[in-house]
């Protein structure tokens, strides 16, 4: 036998070995394993930070709340000034802090897409509101449609590593509000059985979107049981103001049993202070209103701490959301949610650059392994998005699921175990062995649970490479893309989706 057909015969088994079906508690990498490795704040920093965002809301407060809002937070102990604003002494944040919910569960249609949010356990999605789709075979952008948003869920559905759907895309064909919210909440829920999230463009939409949401989930009370669906809501304004219509939609929302995001999303040097350690302080204190809001109304009710401060190019204002700032920003902030003992998300994945080239790559990787290692909860945005959340793509899409394999790799960490530390496979090599590991029982033993591999990543030798024709990444992306579409179906039965189709304007396929 020729040494090349040998090595060849060994990748085959390896490989062989490889696809072979695991059990999810021995996979390499899973949903919700635990980081919290990095902390780029010391736990004096942390201190600092709460008390400034203490400080901010009793001196400085929030203007601007529904008068429902004001009427809600001032019974529980918040102070109206003379100038309209509220302010938030420190005992009612801490009151309202220990009623908060913690440990709490975002629903999937399947109980296996459970996101369990405690402690450090990382989970990876998208998020945005991308008025573009990128199109990778043309070099171009176009308006994107309730298809593509459709189109973005199937193929969420079939990636390992990416977790949950948050509506990445508007749906900019649908040009009634209503009907664009309604066609966004069945866009999604027919794509993936994963954990959605959406918003509402107005407060009145809540009720005929819940009203779709409990035919789906089979009637009210199953729908309360497990909610698969929460809203994600910018309640806030940075800086310091509520945002009215968001606000009392997510009143609504809460009244309903959806889940909410509490989402600040400042941006560091425009509506957010340019030090990366105040543009903290600022999103924690806005989220911490946010707290005060939902527990003053509904103690316990499920919210995830949405701090999501971006960062400015500060040459031109542009946001820049694939720097190192960025990263350090995002890490910075699950670091304040693991101190309140919160579930928390915040931004991480987003590319400057257009396309999905080497760029985007750089971008997407820096900032989603400091998220993973700093054990944030939520990774909102974290595959798909380029040019600073501007435009969406499916290929990308694609793409990240391989990034984030290799991420949640780095989140696992090494496993230092008197087995994998056992020094009986080193004896059998070196002392009178092979003098190699490539056969050892505990190399195989190893393949598929220390080790994963990418699916469209190139690892090939480049004469490999030269013989298979040069295959160029993009391309194997479109074609797992086609694929994947190709064999999606609807994740209702086809009389449930025929009878909403009946009943609502629907705009995809």
């Amino acid at each position: 036998m020729t040494e090349t057909k040998r090595r060849s015969g060994g990748r085959a088994a390896r490989v062989a070995m490889r696809s072979a079906p695991l059990a999810e508690d021995v996979r390499p990498v899973r949903p919700g394993m635990s980081g919290g490795q990095y902390k780029p704040l010391s736990d004096a920093d942390v201190a600092r930070i709460h008390g400034a965002a203490l400080d901010a809301l009793e001196q400085i407060g929030l203007s601007q709340a529904p008068p429902s809002g004001v009427e809600i937070m001032t019974k529980a102990g918040a102070i109206q000034g003379d100038d309209g604003r509220l302010r938030f002494p420190r005992a009612l944040v801490e009151d309202m802090l220990a009623k908060a919910a913690r440990n709490i569960t975002l629903h999937g249609r399947e109980e296996k897409h459970d996101l369990h949010l405690s402690g450090t356990r990382v989970h990876f999605g998208t998020a945005g509101a991308a008025v573009h789709v990128v199109d990778v075979e043309t070099n171009t952008y176009r308006d994107s449609t309730a298809q593509d948003l459709h189109d973005a869920a199937k193929i969420t559905h079939a990636l390992d590593n990416i977790h949950f759907f948050q509506r990445a895309m508007v749906a900019r064909d649908v040009t009634d509000n209503l009907e664009m919210d309604l066609n966004t909440i069945y866009a999604c829920c027919a794509g993936t059985t994963k954990h959605v999230g959406t918003s509402f463009s107005d407060p009145s939409h809540v009720a005929p979107g819940m009203e779709m949401l409990h035919r789906l989930a089979g009637g009210e009370a199953a729908w309360r049981a497990r909610p698969f669906v929460s809203n994600s809501n910018c309640f806030v304004v940075p800086p310091m103001k509520f945002a009215e219509e968001s606000c009392t939609a997510m009143e609504s929302c809460i009244r309903a049993g959806m889940p909410v995001l509490l989402l600040s999303a400042g941006q560091a040097g425009a509506t957010a202070p340019a030090p990366i350690a105040l543009a903290i302080v600022q999103a924690v204190a806005e989220c911490l209103a946010g707290v005060v809001y939902v527990n003053a109304m509904a103690p316990g009710h499920p919210a995830v701490f949405g701090t999501w401060p971006f960062v400015s190019d500060l040459r031109t204002g542009a946001m820049s959301g694939g720097s190192a700032e960025q990263a350090l920003l995002t890490a910075g902030c699950s670091q304040m949610h693991k101190f309140y003992d919160l579930p928390g998300g915040a931004a991480a994945g987003i590319s400057d650059s257009k396309l999905p080239d080497m760029q985007a790559g750089w971008e997407q990787g820096i900032t989603n392994v400091l998220a993973g290692l700093s054990g944030l909860n939520m990774v909102y945005e974290a595959a798909g998005m380029h040019a600073s959340l501007l435009g969406f793509c499916l290929e990308s899409l694609v793409l990240g699921d391989d990034i984030l394999g290799q991420v949640m790799r780095t989140v696992r960490g090494i496993d230092v175990t008197e087995e994998n530390t056992s020094l009986d496979a080193m004896k059998a090599v070196c002392l009178g062995g092979p003098g190699h590991y490539l056969g050892s029982d505990q190399t195989l033993a190893l393949m598929q649970t220390e080790y994963i591999y990418p699916k469209l990543g190139n690892r090939m030798s480049p004469k490999e490479w030269n013989e298979a024709d040069r295959p160029i990444l993009i391309d194997k992306a479109i074609a797992r893309k086609n694929e994947i579409l190709a064999n999606a179906q609807i994740k209702f039965d086809p009389a449930l989706d025929a009878a909403i189709r009946a009943d609502y304007n629907i705009y995809f396929k």
